[in-house]
């Protein structure tokens, strides 16, 4: 009998990669989205549609009767930007919604979630790479979402509701390299699909924020982490839980840190042709480098990522771009 999994806001960019792993892996799923920043397009053949935002209980509860044995949750607000003018959206969407979800598991008596969490939590990085034992001390009210998240997962778990996976992503890049997944975020506030808009003369031109910091070209160092092993990682976690695994919290990224600068450049190696963009001042609160120890989550999950190539994973977006221009 195959596992049926509940995607809450599986329509997104992350959610429609998770989506297509778990299909091949077996899974039947089900995606829950209210589609304010999804996209249609990104529900998968083969998986059902339940239009809803995880801030309706009744709605959220009629989803978790339909025979559910496990969550992934990805239903968030995302731009740090705004989280610290409008906190109230955050804490509503992100912190309130996400308590309805683990009622509406309790309720269900649905056991196990694997939650979309964010090396924000960590905030300013004391030494990197960054492992999970790094002190907790998000620095904007997105992070601090993920904080009390993590924090009411543990307290459920603890009280016999459930178990959890938190995996904390550092950048995730990338697109199905198979093209299967064409829907596109709306609004981009990431790099590479802001690149990607400059490159198909969808955005004049673009700004890399500092070239003043103590790294080998003056910009930040990241580690960006391919989407499909972002993926993998989820139902690599869900089968953990189900076979009885402990709760636990893994950092997600490739341990590699690769510049701004050093992006751009690939991207234009990628692409052909030299990009519009100019230098502009540091954003506040952004760190020089921030790159993840990983190592738990081999050690926990047998997880590897397979993209290391950061060619290779500019490739795969810019070859979904192409589909759009």
């Amino acid at each position: 009998m195959k596992h049926r999994i509940l995607v809450a806001g599986g329509a997104g960019y992350i959610g429609s990669h998770v989506q297509k792993q778990l299909l091949e892996d077996g899974f039947e799923v089900a995606v829950f989205d209210d589609l304010s920043s999804g996209d249609r397009k990104n529900i998968l053949p083969g998986a059902a549609f339940i239009e809803g935002n995880i801030l309706d209980k009744a709605a959220l509860n009629a989803a978790m009767r339909q025979e559910i044995d496990g969550v992934v949750h990805l239903a968030a607000k995302k731009a740090v930007g705004e989280s610290m003018v409008k906190p109230e959206l955050y804490a509503e969407n992100n912190i309130s919604g996400s308590i309805n979800i683990l009622n509406a598991m309790a309720e269900n008596g649905v056991k196990h979630i694997v939650f979309s969490s964010s090396a924000a939590v960590y905030g300013m990085p004391e030494y990197v790479p960054i492992d999970e034992d790094h002190r907790i001390a998000p620095i904007n009210y997105y992070g601090y979402t993920k904080v009390a998240i993590e924090e009411n997962m543990r307290w459920y778990a603890r009280l016999g509701k459930l178990n959890y996976a938190a995996l904390r992503y550092f950048n995730a890049v990338g697109y199905a390299a198979d093209k299967s997944i064409t829907g596109k975020e709306r609004n981009p506030q990431n790099l590479m699909p802001i690149i990607m808009e400059a490159a198909t003369g969808k955005r004049e031109k673009f700004s890399i924020f500092g070239n003043d910091y103590d790294t080998p070209d003056g910009t930040c160092i990241r580690d960006y982490v391919h989407v499909s092993d972002l993926a993998r990682a989820h139902t690599l976690a869900l089968k953990k839980l189900m076979c009885g695994g402990e709760s636990f919290a893994v950092n997600l990224g490739t341990g590699k840190g690769t510049s701004v600068k050093e992006i751009v450049d690939a991207a234009e190696k990628v692409i052909g042709r030299k990009l519009n963009y100019d230098y502009a001042p540091r954003r506040a609160g952004d760190p020089a480098v921030l790159t993840a120890k990983a190592d738990r989550a081999g050690e926990i999950l047998g997880w590897v990522p397979e993209y290391t190539d950061i060619e290779e994973i500019i490739r795969t977006v810019w070859n979904l771009s192409l589909i759009h221009i």
